[in-house]
């Protein structure tokens, strides 16, 4: 298992996007740019995937750690973190569009039952 899938799994399992990663690698003064992030997650036979190095995913999870605990001056619990993300995560679930209703054609109740003429012959 190399970094990059430790970091895949880390961005799955964290319900992370790109964004919140660039921001993850900024608490830690470590810029990156959102193409490069995309890179490591690609399939290792694509023309644009890059191996993830040590000193990124070691920026990464510092920064991780910072993000989820907080520094000394200004703590955190971890569990607020997660949750606050994943209820950011499902209210930010896709709007519905809006159709329009069923045109209801009128019918009128006198309408009868009519035998139709032409059966199969035997």
């Amino acid at each position: 298992m190399n970094n990059n899938d430790i970091f895949k799994k880390l961005r799955v399992a964290l319900m992370l996007r790109d964004d919140e990663i660039i921001e993850i690698l900024k608490l830690v003064d470590f810029k990156v740019s959102k193409s490069e992030i995309s890179a490591f997650f690609r399939k290792e036979d694509h023309p644009n995937y890059m191996d993830c190095g040590d000193q990124i995913l070691r920026n990464f999870l510092n920064g991780l750690v910072i993000h989820l605990r907080g520094t000394k001056e200004y703590p955190k619990l971890p569990g607020e973190v997660l949750s606050r993300s994943k209820k950011e995560v499902k209210t930010a679930a896709p709007v519905k569009a809006k159709f329009k209703p069923k045109r209801i054609k009128p019918t009128s109740p006198d309408i009868s039952y009519v035998k139709y003429k032409n059966k199969k012959k035997p």
